[in-house]
């Protein structure tokens, strides 16, 4: 009993269950760069990787922000702030994550391999940058966006500046409900000396930008079905992610958050999985 409930504290640390939210765009990647189903050694190699970058990240991330947390009464009850987990056994756990990471990129391809240390430092970066720019919310669409690079790199060996387009997608995606996920924290990141793009430039703004970046999510998944001479099925996925995507800035108004985690955990879960399952419809029919 003590192990599962020690097991279910570490992904409640890392929450695991947001996983959905990278691990689809992944697939995506995966599906357009083989054409079809990749091999079944590739798709665990896949998850694995996947799924040891984000631990890696967000074990990373509770460790260098347990200040932070500590002081901040939305998260002074996570687990380190709270001392239900110490550092050194968080310190541990991302370590063996990082290892898991690269020991599915040396078994995936020589150039995963090679640009494994780069994604590492990527995804470490973040938790650093809110503390002297508000362009960290764009630093971390660039470690999520890593996913559909790195499974392009993992099924093809190389990279194809095509996938580029999903990739940049990603990037604005996340940037934007990245930002709307800030709205909640604004005032204390000002009085702590943090940066935001809504600790800067206020609700009002953020919530254009952050639309703003979404308009930009949805040409450029556009624009990848046009590149990659995908289908109809496509196109429907993307009419339906569009009517989520303004189901989500419905929402958030600049003073009212109350139905802001609605808009980042279910509408941002939601779009994920309907490119993968559109994009897979598309490709497998």
């Amino acid at each position: 009993m003590n192990i599962i409930k020690n097991i279910t504290l570490y992904l409640k640390m890392i929450k695991f269950e947001h996983s959905i939210f990278a691990l689809p765009f992944a697939f995506t990647s995966a599906i357009i760069a083989a054409g079809g189903l990749p091999a079944i050694k590739q798709i665990i190699l896949i998850t694995i990787a996947m799924v040891s970058a984000r631990t890696a990240a967000m074990g990373m991330n509770r460790i260098i922000d347990r200040d932070i947390d500590k002081r901040n009464p939305r998260t002074k009850n996570r687990e380190i702030p709270a001392g239900v987990i110490n550092v050194r056994d968080a310190v541990i756990f991302t370590a063996l994550s990082v290892i898991c990471l690269i020991i599915s990129a040396y078994f995936l391809n020589p150039l995963c391999f090679k640009l494994s240390p780069v994604a590492i430092i990527i995804l470490f970066i973040y938790s650093y940058t809110k503390r002297f720019t508000w362009f960290s919310h764009v630093v971390l669409g660039i470690a999520i966006s890593l996913a559909p690079m790195g499974s392009w790199i993992a099924v093809t060996g190389s990279l194809d500046l095509r996938i580029l387009l999903l990739v940049i997608g990603i990037i604005f995606w996340l940037t934007g409900f990245d930002i709307l996920y800030a709205l909640q924290d604004m005032d204390f990141d000002r009085t702590n000396g943090l940066y935001s793009i809504p600790q800067t430039f206020g609700p009002v703004k953020s919530l254009i930008i952050a639309r703003v970046c979404h308009f930009m999510t949805w040409g450029l998944l556009i624009g990848t079905g046009v590149i990659f001479h995908l289908g109809v099925f496509y196109y429907i996925g993307m009419g339906i992610v569009t009517g989520l995507l303004i189901y989500e800035h419905s929402l958030v108004k600049s003073n009212d958050f109350s139905k802001l985690n609605m808009a980042f955990f279910n509408m941002n879960g939601y779009i994920s999985v309907v490119v993968f399952v559109f994009s897979a419809l598309d490709i497998f029919l």
